[in-house]
């Protein structure tokens, strides 16, 4: 009961993390030329509009339960029509890196207060900026995997050539699979979690 209790505390942190991760996308892609997600009202911080039924509330309550080192999930991906992009195979790349570097700026401004007046604050608020800085380093790092539909393939698929690239885009439809089977197989323990501690200790956390 203390995990359920403890995640409900942090959960609205969770969910500011991976909303913001999502309008990250969104606005990168209206940038660069697909106006998909502003028309379909996904840019926005309202998280009733973002809520993914499995990635934002199972998962990261079941990762939780099962004492993972770290609690992950997404919440719904915003559209992007790549038909619309002037360059749609660089600009791929651009849309997939801007929400794990959305989750590494607001991990980095969180460090950053800790270190400028972390003496200053009460403890409860010392416990969150450490709580919301982990929380982006994990959804950040865990989003760079080369899976999909996690963004790291699609900054993968940016960087290959286009047939390659076609081929990675289209394990889609067996991602969630793979991602199950990365977990159970240890890949947060052997492979995310070293890097997010990597990540942390640059930060000073």
């Amino acid at each position: 009961m203390e995990k359920v209790i403890g995640f409900l505390v942090l959960f609205p942190l969770f969910m500011m993390t991976v909303v913001i991760h999502e309008v990250s996308h969104g606005v990168v892609a209206n940038w660069l030329g697909d106006p998909t997600a502003r028309q379909a009202g996904r840019l926005t911080l309202n998280p009733l509009k973002h809520i993914d039924p499995f990635g934002t509330l199972l998962l990261p309550l079941m990762l939780k339960l099962l004492h993972s080192p770290v609690v992950f999930g997404w919440a719904k991906p915003v559209p992007v029509d790549y038909r619309n992009l002037r360059h749609p195979k660089t600009d791929m790349l651009w849309i997939g890196a801007a929400g794990p570097a959305a989750n590494f700026a607001m991990a980095a401004a969180a460090a950053f207060l800790l270190r400028a007046g972390g003496v200053a604050f009460p403890s409860v608020v010392v416990s969150l900026l450490q709580a919301l800085a982990w929380i982006n380093l994990g959804l950040g790092t865990f989003n760079l995997l080369p899976v999909p539909p996690l963004d790291g393939s699609r900054v993968l698929a940016g960087l290959l050539p286009l047939r390659w690239a076609a081929a990675v885009l289209r394990l889609e439809r067996w991602g969630v699979l793979i991602l199950v089977g990365l977990l159970y197989f240890g890949v947060v323990d052997r492979v995310v979690w070293p890097a997010i501690t990597w990540f942390a200790k640059g930060l000073g956390l």
